[in-house]
């Protein structure tokens, strides 16, 4: 199950934002992926309960925005969104058509809780 490596690889990076940003905890992180990424979005979830165990994300919560597939036809120019397994043109049926979207995997957004944040409602 690879998805637990992308989840190690994805805990370290926010684990940097955090250490950048003087956080003591990351509360939310926010992921954007295309059914073309290569990963498994119930998959994906599933590790992440294992690989945050012991960082500064353990009780962080993950929201994953899955995306569709969107292409563009070379022949007619037209923009649509598409099956993943079926990238023909909606508007005219050619097969040759251009990924416009759908293989991402993105680190969209990371909500922290900062020292002085913490201390201050501590108060």
């Amino acid at each position: 199950m690879h998805e637990l490596a992308v989840c190690q690889g994805l805990l370290h990076q926010v684990e940097d934002i955090a250490r950048r940003e003087r956080a003591v905890s990351v509360d939310l992180i926010r992921l954007r992926v295309g059914p073309l990424s290569g990963v498994v979005p119930e998959l994906l979830s599933q590790a992440f309960e294992i690989a945050r165990a012991g960082t500064i994300a353990e009780r962080a919560e993950l929201v994953i925005e899955e995306l569709p597939v969107k292409i563009r036809c070379t022949l007619c120019g037209a923009e649509s969104e598409a099956p993943p397994n079926r990238l023909l043109c909606t508007a005219c049926g050619d097969f040759r058509t251009r990924l416009l979207s759908g293989d991402e995997l993105l680190l969209a957004s990371v909500e922290l809780t900062r020292e002085t944040e913490q201390a201050s409602a501590v108060q």
